[in-house]
């Protein structure tokens, strides 16, 4: 499957060379494109034959290129695509990422992203999925070259450190049969491309406890929800504490929402991790603790 990986990659740098066609209207002849984007994406998530899925992805991508390589793309905000796609910016509006899933089967899934910088000529970093090529310590593999942990990004929040600005991404991957991961993903954006893994958590790697993790995966059971956000009141990442419904850490696919949150705040350079972020009231034996002060449950993502 590595070729069909690397396909994506293929198709932007080959397309991002040169520049597109002028219009007397630009903002007119963008939504025209945008309408034919939204045409292709149909048949990208729709197609009864899972591999013209994949070969309408690639139509896609060489379109969404096209749209972009437009003069003022980036003032364009896109806004009938957003709406089936992710159109994702940071705090401070440096960039955006282009995001989507499809399925090329009924079991697995592929992430495609791409970062637009505001620029007078495009300039643009495609995202090649690599979860599956990582086995094992995904928590501590830093990756370049456009590979990335792929997920559908719904959060990016920028911090300083060092006069160097990383953001962090928070993303869902879908992509195993048994477990889903949110994932708390550290990035960096250079002139050349863009780093993924930084060491940013006060957090120990479950691969190397006396290293902290470059980034933070939270897995759990396919069928159950947990959740991972940002709470402004709280002033942190706030995320469901897992626990084995078999007692066996070693198998996350066991594993569900306990009821008592944990989190992550902000301190000097780092996320720090916090225990019982969000204060559980103590109930007598056999019942479930229940979060207090507010609820949470409108925290759900």
């Amino acid at each position: 499957m590595l070729y069909r990986i690397a396909i994506p990659l293929i198709l932007f740098a080959a397309l991002f060379s040169g520049s597109g066609a002028s219009a007397q209207d630009e903002t007119s002849k963008i939504s025209s494109l945008e309408d034919s984007l939204l045409v292709t994406a149909d048949s990208m998530y729709h197609a009864f034959i899972p591999d013209f899925r994949i070969e309408y992805t690639e139509k896609f991508v060489k379109q969404l290129v096209q749209t972009l390589k437009q003069p003022n793309s980036w003032s364009y905000d896109f806004p009938k695509l957003k709406e089936i796609i992710n159109i994702t910016y940071p705090d401070d509006k440096s960039f955006r990422i282009f995001n989507w899933v499809i399925a090329p089967t009924d079991v697995t899934r592929r992430y495609y992203g791409a970062i637009q910088l505001p620029s007078e000529k495009l300039k643009l970093f495609p995202l090649i999925d690599y979860s599956s090529e990582i086995k094992k310590c995904a928590e501590d593999t830093v990756l370049t070259k456009g590979k990335w942990y792929g997920g559908l990004i719904y959060r990016i929040m920028p911090q300083t450190v060092d006069g160097e600005t990383i953001y962090t991404l928070f993303s869902l991957n879908a992509s195993s049969p048994i477990s889903n991961k949110k994932i708390l993903d550290p990035m960096i954006v250079t002139d050349t491309g863009v780093i993924f893994g930084a060491d940013i958590f006060e957090y120990a790697s479950s691969c190397d406890p006396d290293r902290p993790a470059k980034r933070f995966i939270l897995e759990y059971k396919k069928e159950v929800q947990a959740s991972m956000n940002w709470d402004n009141e709280f002033g942190a990442i706030y995320f469901d504490r897992l626990v084995s419904q078999v007692n066996d850490p070693n198998r996350k696919y066991t594993y569900v929402p306990s009821g008592q949150y944990d989190g992550f705040k902000w301190k000097g350079d780092k996320w720090t991790f916090v225990k019982n972020l969000i204060p559980i009231d103590v109930r007598e034996d056999g019942e479930a603790p229940v979060p207090n002060p507010k609820n949470v449950e409108k925290k759900k993502k």
